[in-house]
């Protein structure tokens, strides 16, 4: 697979095995002063519950923007501070404290202990303290090596770069942003730490001509150092020509067509499709229609999709979720037959089935909940020229701009920036805009009937239900289906 600048990307690997000497990780100080009282915390509750938990929690960033007339860097807010959860196979009961300090975390596990019902029902009792395991994202250039000014001159540098490509760019926005993730997690067959790194950099660009305004951008990022931000002259130069194409777009007649999406777009397809519809929390309420799919088929034998927090370099990866599941790969949909959703470790208790890596939190404030970290369509093996081959008269749509989903319904809706005209199986400067995909998602799913090897992801972040943001990605191959436009 490749990073979305298509360069190899490094390696997300840990730095520390089994049984690591204390401070191979590099923890906020109250923090890793914190850690190693959190195994009694989990015994003493353990001694009233069947399972019991500790995670402390650190996120927090910055975040530069330049432009034409103004540059702004601002600290975004830290949220830090310790959870300790205890489960009884019905009910998940939680406290949570801000900050490290010793004396408050002992207060919200007493004030846990005390909370809780009295219970035949314990744990197996505290084994030997298991190994610690650290990792910690892997970059060729850390952020952290980088000052505050060097970065804002990095982003100086490209504005004035892409300024001078038209002379009809009326201002060009470079936004850069840096997240820092450090978390632990404890129970009592596990002693995890990461700390992780997410770099997302974007450039908007702004061109004016007889009055009128076009625009287009690209991004860049990933879990990693600043050279997965890194943007080439050729992607700058074709960002620049992607808006000015816009000044003579024109609305596309509604109706069925032969598509081949870019790899943003897949994404989206993916993620609107089985990401939110598959976060199995929804399945007890009853608000997902594919809760009866499960073994059926839902699409044309050549889609597949992953969600898998474990990909190196991809923006929402991570080494274990916020419930201790170590990252792997969970495959939702394999040969077009729905294999299931993605959990958090309630929902999976709740309907029996495996746990997945995708117990997620906005931060300690919050419960968990399933959520998507990259998900994707797999790679196929027919060339995106292939592909177009194939396509008499259609579109090719390259940028979005958002994608709904019902859940119950599975319908579906991605309004794309632009799409271009295929004709005679060449991409041409006709452009229409806006464009909007609808439709039923197994009956779209269905049409795919050619699929590319290559695969590459977004950098976002996404809500549930409009609020508990978390990191996100969503990528895939270019796909070939047919499907309605408006």
């Amino acid at each position: 697979m490749t990073s979305p600048s298509g360069s190899n990307p490094p390696p997300v690997e840990p730095i520390a095995a089994a049984g690591a000497a204390p401070g191979a990780i590099d923890l906020p100080e109250a923090m890793a002063a914190l850690r190693p009282r959190l195994g009694e915390a989990v015994a003493a509750l353990e001694e009233r519950t069947p399972y019991a938990a500790a995670l402390l929690s650190s996120r927090g960033g910055l975040s530069i923007l330049v432009e034409r007339a103004e540059e702004t860097i601002t600290q975004l807010p830290r949220a830090a501070g310790a959870v300790v959860s205890a489960f009884d196979g019905q009910v998940l009961v939680e406290r949570s404290v801000p900050g490290f300090d010793s004396q408050g975390w002992q207060r919200a596990v007493d004030r846990l202990r005390r909370d809780l019902p009295a219970s035949s029902r314990r744990g197996d009792g505290r084994d030997a303290d298991p190994a610690p395991q650290d990792f910690v994202t892997v970059a060729r250039l850390p952020a952290r090596a980088l000052s505050l000014e060097d970065k804002l001159e990095r982003c100086r540098e490209l504005r004035d770069r892409v300024a001078g490509y038209d002379p009809r760019i009326v201002n060009v926005r470079v936004s850069y942003t840096e997240l820092r993730e450090t978390s632990v997690f404890r129970s009592r067959t596990a002693d995890l730490a990461q700390d992780i790194t997410r770099l997302r950099l974007q450039v908007f660009v702004i061109l004016g001509q007889n009055g009128d305004i076009r625009y287009d951008w690209l991004s860049r990022g990933g879990t990693g150092g600043w050279e997965l931000v890194e943007i080439g002259d050729d992607e700058l130069a074709e960002t620049v020509a992607g808006a000015a194409r816009l000044f003579s777009s024109e609305r596309i007649e509604p109706g069925e067509y032969a598509v081949v999406t870019g790899q943003g777009v897949s994404g989206v397809l993916a993620h609107e499709s089985f990401g939110h519809g598959v976060e199995t929390d929804l399945f007890p309420k009853e608000r997902a229609r594919a809760t009866d799919y499960v073994g059926r088929r839902v699409g044309s034998p050549l889609v597949t999709i992953i969600d898998d927090p474990s990909l190196p370099a991809a923006y929402s990866s991570y080494f274990f979720d916020d419930e201790g599941m170590l990252s792997r790969p969970a495959v939702i949909v394999e040969q077009g037959v729905f294999r299931g959703g993605i959990t958090d470790m309630v929902s999976a208790h709740q309907l029996g089935i495996p746990r997945t890596a995708n117990g997620r939190r906005q931060d300690y404030t919050r419960k968990p909940y399933a959520r998507m970290s990259n998900t994707f369509f797999g790679p196929g093996q027919t060339p995106l020229q292939d592909m177009l081959a194939q396509v008499e008269r259609g579109v090719y749509l390259e940028r979005w701009v958002n994608g709904m989903e019902d859940p119950q319904g599975w319908g579906i809706q991605i309004t794309c920036h632009y799409g271009r005209e295929i004709r005679g199986g060449k991409i041409t400067d006709r452009v229409f805009a806006p464009v909007s995909i609808s439709g039923y998602v197994p009956q779209v799913l269905e049409t795919i009937r050619a699929v590319s090897p290559s695969v590459a992801l977004d950098q976002g972040t996404c809500g549930k239900g409009h609020k508990e943001l978390v990191p996100n990605s969503s990528g895939g191959p270019h796909l070939l289906l047919q499907v309605h436009l408006g």
